[in-house]
Formats: structure tokens, sequence, C-alpha cells
């Protein structure tokens, strides 16, 4: 187990701060986590905050989900250490719930139990092939150039083909095309895995197609990621014009959202911008629209790899800007590849003696407050037993997004004390945990 508290690594009991300190346990050290833990710290006094989590090191998705060359984006860090050096917070790491500690435990052990532990697993798209070598994940593919120790040896085949097919059109879809298609002289001053720079400093990636469902009105990532990728050195951007046309629908979905005529316009006018000067090593960026996979093709000559995707066209159905959906066509192409990133969500996973809704994905919650089942019912609540993050609204949001999440579960927190629905007890907290 490592343990840190107050800004030293250590492995033993400690002295309380109170004869009867409130004990809050959080589970998972990714920003929801954090957040928490500081907001705890700030409303109690007289609280002492446990943070566990699987991995020896905390920080969670800061760590391993954000890109090597967002280096502002990891700045929180500085943030989440100071939280951790708080002498009533102390971190474990390598302890993992369900095996190393389970629910009921927990519950037994501290006064308040929060669950932070996020979405550490993908939504599968069921259809055939999808088992096939070459075909990850994008979360996958993510912590593999992070250096997440979960998939360190990943070894993607980034040899066999000069083209890579990136299933999704958000952020991290076009975050991992960035990193394919960034030279490797500038990913060398960043704090890329130093396995993943080799990788990629021998890889014969050329042409990334970034596959959507619906149109560039409708594409989920934002501005500034259309702006940076776009403005990789040497980049050339391809879409279809045929792509490009827009709807009386689309029209309308945008006039009542700036951030997806932003979008918009980015898209075309990086589709329409030609490079000024020929180059010795050409990158291609293909948006592919209105197109939804049907199966992943094998190749030939290896068995079991991936050669390729098989794409049904599409078109948007329903009358509501803003809630269209894409239905197949019925029309199908191949597009040959020797890798596949799948971009299309991450999916939370329940833990024994937890109340997890399937549908959504998420524990069944009022502000934060754990509820029985997935009725609803305000009145079902497991008491002492929280939520926050993306456990408890979906795998949405910026990290920044975590903050106010855990604002709203905190003061449920402070709710529940105020009205002696909780209260600090005689519980072992940490003391109890080292002796598990």
């Amino acid at each position: 187990m490592a343990i840190f508290q107050g800004g030293t690594w250590f492995a033993r009991t400690f002295s309380t701060v109170a004869s009867h300190p409130l004990r809050v346990c959080v589970v998972g050290s990714g920003p929801a986590g954090f957040y928490t833990a500081e907001k705890m710290l700030k409303a109690h006094q007289e609280a002492q905050v446990d943070i566990i989590d699987r991995l020896p090191t905390p920080f969670g998705l800061v760590r391993s989900g954000v890109a090597p060359d967002h280096p502002e984006t990891k700045i929180v860090v500085n943030q989440f250490t100071r939280v951790a050096q708080h002498e009533r917070c102390t971190f474990f790491g390598n302890v993992t719930l369900g095996s190393s500690v389970t629910l009921p435990e927990l519950r037994e052990l501290y006064d308040v139990v929060v669950l932070a532990y996020g979405a550490e697993s993908d939504r599968v798209l069921g259809i055939p092939g999808e088992d096939l070598s070459g075909v990850y994940a994008a979360r996958e593919f993510v912590w593999w150039y992070n250096g997440h120790p979960n998939c360190r040896y990943l070894n993607p085949d980034l040899k066999s083909s000069d083209t890579a097919v990136v299933l999704g059109q958000g952020n991290v879809a076009l975050d991992v095309a960035r990193i394919l298609l960034r030279p490797t002289t500038e990913l060398a001053t960043t704090d890329i895995a130093s396995h993943a720079l080799a990788a990629l400093e021998d890889s014969s990636i050329r042409k990334v197609y970034l596959v959507g469902r619906r149109g560039p009105a409708q594409a989920a990532c934002t501005a500034k990621e259309l702006r940076e990728i776009s403005g990789i050195k040497d980049l050339h951007v391809h879409i279809k014009e045929a792509d490009l046309l827009t709807t009386p629908e689309d029209e309308e979905e945008m006039r009542n959202n700036r951030i997806r005529k932003r979008v918009y316009e980015l898209i075309y006018k990086a589709a329409t911008t030609r490079a000024s000067h020929p180059c010795s090593d050409p990158r291609e960026l293909h948006f592919v629209f209105f197109r939804k996979p049907d199966k992943f093709l094998e190749s030939n000559e290896r068995s079991g790899h991936v050669s390729g995707v098989r794409l049904e066209k599409t078109k948007l159905i329903g009358d509501r800007p803003g809630e269209r959906m894409a239905a197949g066509t019925g029309q199908f192409e191949d597009l040959g590849c020797g890798i596949v990133l799948k971009s299309i969500g991450y999916k939370s996973v329940p833990v024994n003696g937890l109340p997890f809704d399937h549908q959504k994905g998420v524990v069944p919650n009022v502000r934060g407050r754990v509820l029985s089942d997935t009725s609803g019912d305000p009145m079902l609540l497991e008491k002492g037993l929280y939520v926050c993050g993306w456990l408890k609204r979906g795998p949405t949001g910026i990290i920044a997004t975590n903050l106010y999440c855990a604002e709203e579960t905190v003061a449920s927190i402070s709710e529940d004390l105020k009205q002696v629905i909780l209260a600090s007890s005689s519980r072992s907290g940490r003391e109890g945990l080292l002796q598990l």
C-alpha cells in the first residue's frame, strides 16, 4: 500500500485530530476525487479525508487522460498536490475497491464514503470483428502514450499500414489523431511516455480518417481542438465537398448553438485551405461524415488482424434540430487501414454492494446522495454513501466540470450533517484500513 500524508510517503498508523473526527473516504484520485477532498477539508475542520486509488500514484485522468502536448491542462496537479499535503488528508495507493477492500468494509470504517472512481471501461460497438488485433479503444491508446501501467505494453501496430481509422469525432478522437500526425520532434519536448515516442518515431502512419455518424454541423469536438490539429505543420485536411453542404435544419441548429457554428466554420476553413508549399513528409487528415461502422475487416495476409472497416452511409432523421439521429441507408463502402481506434465513449463499472443504473452507466443519486435503487425515489437513500464525477453524471464535461460536481456533493454531505442524518462517530477510518 502506497501512502502519502503531509508531503511525505510512509506507512504507519496515525493519531487523530480530534476524539471523534468526521472520517471521510474518497474512492478515486482523479479531478472529482481531489475536488471533493478539497471541498470537504475546507467545509469541515474536524474532517479527516482519506483518498484511495487502485494505482500507486494519484491524479487519475489528469495524469493518464490529458494529452502530453497539453501541459497547461495538467497545471491543476499543483492544486491537487497541495490537497494531498494537507495535514488532515492522506492518499492510499494500490488499494482496489472490491478486492483490497469491499464497499461494505469502507462503509463500516468511515462516516462518509464518496465514490469518485470515474469511468475506466469502454463502450462497445457490438459489430463483427471488434475483437480483431489492431482494434483498440482510444482510451487504451491514450493510456499507452501517457505511460499508464495497464497499457504500458499495448504495442499498437503503427508499421503495417500508412493509414489509421479513428471512430468518433470528439475531443478524444482529435487527441489521438493529433498524436499520430504531429511531428515527433515536437512530441519529444512533451512528457509523452518514452516507449510511445520511440514507436511514433518509427511509425508509418501518414493518413488518419476521423469517422462520424453525423455531419460537420453536429461534430462533437471543440474549436480549440480543431484549431490545434489543423495547425499541424504540413498537414493536409480532406473533406468531401458534399459533406460540407448544410440543410435548413443544420442552419437552425447552428443558429441556436454558437459552439457548433464555430466548429463548422473551422472545419469548412480547414477543408478549403490548401498548403502553400510542397513538403517532403506530408500528413493527411480525412474527416469522414455521415458514416457508421458496420464491421471490421480481417486481413487476408495476417490472420486475426484488422485490415479495414466497412462503413454504412447514414442520413439524419427527425424534425427537431439538435435531436436528429443518424440512420443507416443500406449503402456500404470499405476503408482500408492497419489500426482502428474506437473513440465512442467511456463506461463506468459497478462494484459489489453498489446500486447501479446499467442503462445510464451511473450510480443512481440525488445531488450526489446515492439511492438504493434506480427508481429515483429520494427517500431511498444509502446513508453515508455519496458519488461524484463521471460515476455520478456520466462521462461528460471538462476537468473543471468536476469542481461544480464536487461542490454539489459536498453541499449534500454538509446538509445531511446539519440535519443529523450523518454524524461523526468512533469509526476507525484510516487506522482500520491499514489493518485490512
